[in-house]
């Protein structure tokens, strides 16, 4: 990897970052924080873009899979709120967002690389 492509992936992952933030926090005025509707959308969104991007530009996957989309999305909240959920008694709705993040987040990526495939 060279310098100038460490610091381009450096650089979009720090967009990502911002990116998920202002979504989150967008969906969250929408939706309250009940649930987290916002990483939930954010993880799917990343999951189905990075199809594409690894479909239709493989020259860019690092740069924008690793970079961009790996700011953008994030496993590790994900599961911090999975755990909170449960914690807090709420079951049904944890079991949700890990199962239905995992399922819906493969079915988001395949219909990503469906699609990028097709460009």
């Amino acid at each position: 990897m060279t310098p100038l492509l460490f610091i381009g992936a450096a650089l979009t992952g720090g967009v990502g970052a911002a990116l998920r933030y202002l979504v989150d926090l967008g969906i969250a005025r929408v939706a309250g924080r009940r649930f987290p509707w916002g990483i939930f959308v954010v993880n799917l969104t990343g999951s189905f873009a990075l199809g594409v991007v690894t479909a239709a530009l493989p020259d860019q996957a690092f740069l924008l899979g690793a970079g961009l989309l790996g700011g953008y999305t994030t496993f590790s909240t994900a599961m911090l709120d999975t755990v909170a959920l449960w914690r807090d008694g709420e079951r049904r709705a944890s079991a949700f967002n890990a199962v239905g993040m995992l399922l819906l987040g493969l079915l988001a990526a395949g219909l990503g690389l469906a699609l990028g495939s097709l460009l």
